[in-house]
């Protein structure tokens, strides 16, 4: 088991996991963000990473996610694809997906509107799991910074959107 920590560029913080898989474009951790909370996966876009390093307190958290008996695994049927494939996949399994881009504290939840190969649109998703209608932003591919999936916000959120699309 490897934990990483990394750079990502224009951001404060480190992002910290520990490192399934990665392919030319895309690092892919299950997400610790804080000491010892494992918490849902992340999609680091590499063209932001500035930098990489085994974490300095790596044995301490392996023993605890031991102690936990936390599976690290990657997703089921996860496969590495542009963004605009992992976002149309996302939204498939989950109904909605979530990314930050430039502000490390922003966060964006929506589901696509429009797209083409550079850019795209999106419903925003509020915090209560419905569509906000007065968002309008166009996003751009190479922008994305981060995808993330599976946390316990994210699952809320996905949860909240899913039930309130089915009892419109």
């Amino acid at each position: 088991m490897k934990i990483e920590s990394y750079q990502i560029s224009d951001w404060e913080d480190l992002e910290t996991g520990v490192l399934l898989d990665e392919n030319e474009d895309w690092i892919l951790i299950k997400s610790i963000p804080g000491d010892y909370e494992v918490d849902g996966y992340k999609l680091l876009n590499k063209s932001y990473v500035e930098d990489r390093f085994e974490t300095e307190n790596s044995e301490i958290i392996q023993k605890v996610i031991a102690l936990k008996e936390i599976e690290i695994k990657s997703p089921e049927n996860f496969k590495f694809k542009n963004t605009l494939g992992t976002l149309k996949w996302l939204e498939d399994v989950y109904g909605c997906f979530e990314f930050q881009e430039e502000e490390e504290d922003e966060l964006f939840y929506g589901v696509l509107d429009s797209f083409d190969i550079e850019s795209f649109s999106m419903d925003s998703i509020k915090s209560d799991g419905t569509i906000d209608l007065d968002f309008d932003a166009v996003f751009k591919m190479k922008d994305i910074k981060t995808v993330s999936f599976e946390s316990d916000y994210f699952k809320s959120i996905s949860l909240l959107y899913n039930y309130n699309k089915e009892n419109k």
